[in-house]
């Protein structure tokens, strides 16, 4: 089965789950969360961030007339490597932005954030639907650009060293004829991914011997580094109230919602386990949502009450560090209980200093745990 998880902005907290039918496809899921959702925010609104399969027509159509507010990328289906490939950067407007991977890094060294916005539509399958109108932005990362050409280096350097050992095996033991170069051709651009910029031409040379001759198609690579660092994200929200840097740093609020899934995959440790029926898996998935939400609050708790520290000392190896589930949990875990008896509560026995500061924060008595 699958879960959704719908998570606030104050310490992504999970307010909501529901488990759907492994066999379900995740696009026909999102009107019923939505609606869901929407019946929790009563007269509030709120914004569906999700990604590539929130946006399709049904979706979109629904969404819009529900009046909730959506971001989400754009597939390939949406925006093709042509639309991104003729992004102008220069013209793009820069985003007051910093990954939390580069907070602690120098300026300089930090990831940097580009954008420009459109106009794009949505036709329904039927000439009778109404054509649906959302903004596009097209977001450049100068992180996602460097990943995708040293991955694209790395690839060519790898299928340049396979096809070099092709052609001194060229006529020997495993490449006699020219079918098996063919074939090992095929195989290095499949594996090593590079098949849309690898031109090769075999041959017979007098002695039948298999030629090979081969080069990278030149075009082809910088139509793809164009795209570099390139993805758009569709929205409706409203562009007199929102411009499209801040769609920007609204989307990447996915972080905590996808940080959660973490949890529950990881601390949590979710694993594959044979039920016998859909109504007791339905139940597993709620005892553990309703761990990650005592996980979560825990986390956000022990934040506040450090607040505006963001480190606690000790917490991680020795040393000072932000509070996450995980480390709170772990330092906890080595705390000794002794059970209640008629005559005494439960007690823990002088828990070690990091421990005792964590109840304090916690507001949890020692000698009353609960």
């Amino acid at each position: 089965m699958q879960t959704g998880l719908a998570v606030t902005a104050d310490g992504g907290i999970p307010i909501f789950h529901r488990a759907y039918d492994g066999g379900a496809g995740e696009v026909a899921q999102v009107v019923g969360a939505m609606e869901a959702l929407r019946a929790i925010a009563q007269e509030r609104t709120f914004l569906m961030v999700g990604d590539s399969k929130l946006i399709s027509y049904p979706n979109v159509v629904a969404m819009t007339r529900a009046g909730v507010r959506f971001i989400a990328p754009a597939s390939k289906t949406h925006v093709d490597a042509g639309a991104l490939g003729s992004q102008d950067l220069t013209t793009a407007t820069p985003v007051a932005y910093v990954a939390l991977r580069d907070q602690a890094k120098d300026p300089d060294a930090a990831g940097r954030w580009w954008v420009r916005e459109d106009a794009t539509v949505l036709t329904g399958p039927r000439k009778a639907d109404p054509v649906v109108a959302l903004r596009r932005i097209f977001v450049y990362s100068s992180a996602r650009a460097g990943a995708a050409d040293a991955a694209r280096a790395k690839k060519l350097a790898r299928a340049k060293d396979d096809l070099g050992r092709l052609e001194r095996g060229l006529g020997g033991r495993y490449y006699p004829t020219a079918n098996e170069v063919n074939e090992r051709i095929a195989a290095i651009g499949r594996d090593r991914r590079v098949k849309p910029y690898l031109q090769a031409s075999v041959g017979t040379d007098t002695a039948g011997k298999p030629t090979l001759a081969w080069h990278f198609d030149e075009d082809a690579l910088a139509a793809e580094a164009a795209t570099d660092g390139w993805y758009a994200l569709l929205t409706n929200l409203d562009p007199d109230e929102v411009d499209a840097a801040e769609v920007l740093r609204r989307y990447k609020g996915q972080e905590v919602v996808e940080r959660r899934y973490g949890n529950f995959k990881g601390p949590l440790a979710v694993a594959p386990m044979f039920l016998q029926n859909n109504r007791r898996i339905e139940a597993l998935v709620s005892v553990i949502c309703l761990a990650l939400l005592v996980f979560s609050l825990v986390e956000r708790a022990l934040r506040l009450a450090i607040s505006p520290a963001v480190a606690l000392a000790g917490l991680w190896a020795g040393r000072a560090a932000k509070p996450t589930g995980r480390l709170i949990f772990s330092a906890l875990s080595r705390l000794r209980l002794i059970p209640a008896t008629a005559m005494h509560p439960a007690t823990i026995p002088e828990p070690p200093p990091l421990q005792a500061r964590i109840m304090e924060l916690l507001n949890v008595d020692a000698g009353r745990p609960r």
